[in-house]
């Protein structure tokens, strides 16, 4: 017997807010990572951001959503915000010492 759609529908959507909690968790901790980077950074007189660091990571990233089975371009689009954010907060660190 199958499952009737409205419970297949509120299957899904539980497994979705589990899935977007584990995000909102893992994006925490990456910025408390990067937080100390950037206090870091802050500390020794180096520069916010890092292009070729960002490069690197972004072909990992590209080849990681290909064999993720995700659009290479939305990984691209997201750790270009993520990465965006990462400076801005290594920039108010480096102004507040």
């Amino acid at each position: 017997m199958t499952e009737d759609p409205t419970t297949t529908l509120r299957r899904l959507r539980s497994s979705i807010d589990n899935i977007d909690a584990s995000l909102v968790y893992l994006l925490a901790e990456r910025f408390k990572a990067t937080k100390q980077v950037g206090h870091l950074k802050a500390d020794h007189g180096m520069p916010a951001s890092d292009p070729a660091r960002e490069e690197q990571q972004l072909e990992r990233l590209r080849r990681l959503a290909i064999e993720a089975e995700l659009d290479p371009a939305f990984a691209e689009k997201w750790f270009n915000f993520v990465v965006a954010e990462v400076i801005r907060h290594h920039t108010e660190a480096a102004d507040g010492r």
